[in-house]
């Protein structure tokens, strides 16, 4: 008879720790070595009870889920983190994944594919939710970002710092029919229509830093 996969649950709502402990502690291949409410318990209810599978929530006051996923892969753990969240987003799914998890799986799964998964886990086995696998595909499928030119990142430096494209033109000693020809450009290759989602779009991908570019 095998060992049962030693499991950690950590998520910030005792309701769903409870939900969670009650599924796994009714099954002999599974013991609950212990609980967390936020990530830096789990990480040290890790290091204490050496867990084979870590199922991880994302979204917590204090250290969130991707940080302590990250810690966890950077430590002598060896413990695999099953994502287990609300969110399918890629700003919750590519970070997390990119920290080290192992699996994602998202909270209306169903009972027997969550207790598949966390198996899969310990094997070592990556597992993600249908919604998760498809941002992923889609993400890998999709064109490699065009760089901007060093002319259209000078034109959406000053749009940041709030100049009209006439004030853009001036400063750069072209007209502002040309101005509004590098926004096209840009936009474009932002995958943005309009001056204000230029300029988070590229402070989010580090093309614009505060208080410079």
């Amino acid at each position: 008879m095998t060992d049962p996969v030693r499991l950690l649950i950590v998520d910030d709502h005792p309701v769903v720790r409870d939900g969670l402990r009650g599924m796994f502690t009714g099954d002999p291949g599974f013991e609950v070595v212990g609980e967390a409410a936020d990530g830096a318990e789990a990480l040290a209810l890790a290091a204490r009870h050496r867990p084979d599978v870590v199922l991880m929530d994302l979204r917590m006051p204090g250290m969130d889920g991707v940080t302590a996923i990250g810690r966890l892969a950077r430590s002598d753990s060896t413990a695999k983190v099953l994502v287990l969240t609300t969110y399918d987003t890629d700003a919750d799914v590519l970070p997390a994944i990119e920290a080290g998890a192992t699996g994602y799986l998202l909270k209306d799964a169903p009972r027997d594919e969550l207790v598949r998964a966390v198996r899969a886990a310990a094997r070592g086995e990556s597992v993600l939710s249908p919604a998760v696998a498809g941002r992923l595909m889609g993400r890998l499928r999709a064109p490699a970002e065009e760089p901007l030119s060093q002319r259209e990142l000078e034109v959406l430096t000053l749009v940041a710092r709030g100049s009209t494209n006439r004030e853009a033109a001036a400063q750069l000693f072209i007209s502002e029919a040309t101005v509004k020809t590098h926004l096209l450009h840009l936009y474009a290759k932002l995958g943005v229509n309009d001056r204000a989602a230029a300029v988070a779009v590229a402070y989010d991908r580090g093309l614009l830093t505060p208080g410079g570019r």
